[in-house]
């Protein structure tokens, strides 16, 4: 009589289980693909808004190529360098890049640089900085990120590339100081990353003709 019972559960557990699963699975289905077009088109405005429509005529979505350098850019994974042109002559790039020393975890920032190696503007991706402090970073908290347009790696020199707490020029926040040295760091190493790699990143042929080969 126990073994007919246990059996009887251990059928209804099972039933409840592959029910359990079905549903994740039809929901994963269902809400695969609007998650996917929701990121494309964050993805779309944070690229638009650091590279001007004026500086291209190609869809600087589709013309990226996949580059990692844990050193440079915070990461060993592949991680997407989107090529702006006009009249087919390269104009910009938006580097990919993660600052590992946030306060509270990895800062995933999207870096405009001009072909004369000039920031053109800068957004952060994804953070979890903390709230009324080092979310400051994101442009629809202050206006602070937009203080890396026109700088390069000679402006200013390198050893100006901090926080003004660290004898740099970049402003720090009231009570927060951990996350813009983060993220002044990361911006700084993605211009470097540019420098020694520019001919390579406007050259190398685009990645998405290739999967789509496949």
């Amino acid at each position: 009589m126990l073994a007919k019972h246990m059996s009887r559960s251990a059928l209804i557990l099972a039933l409840f289980a592959l029910v359990g699963t079905g549903l994740v699975a039809v929901i994963f289905t269902e809400t695969e693909e609007p998650i996917a077009n929701a990121e494309k088109e964050y993805m779309l405005r944070s690229l638009h808004s650091v590279i001007k429509s004026e500086l291209h005529d190609n869809d600087i979505f589709t013309d990226y190529i996949e580059v990692d350098s844990k050193d440079l850019l915070g990461t060993g994974k592949p991680v997407p360098v989107f090529r702006a042109r006009k009249n087919g002559q390269p104009t910009a790039l938006a580097i990919t890049t993660i600052a590992q020393e946030g306060y509270v975890g990895p800062i995933k920032l999207l870096v405009g640089i001009d072909t004369m190696g000039t920031i053109i503007g800068v957004r952060v991706l994804a953070h979890r900085e903390t709230p009324g402090l080092g979310d400051a970073i994101d442009e629809k908290r202050s206006n602070w990120i937009f203080g890396f347009e026109g700088h390069s790696l000679t402006n200013p020199e390198s050893n100006k590339w901090r926080v003004r707490r660290d004898g740099g020029v970049f402003d720090q926040f009231t009570g927060a100081t951990i996350t813009p040295r983060a993220v002044v760091k990361a911006i700084h190493q993605s211009l470097i990353f540019f420098e020694k790699n520019k001919e390579r990143l406007f050259s190398q042929k685009s990645a998405v003709p290739e999967k789509l080969e496949k």
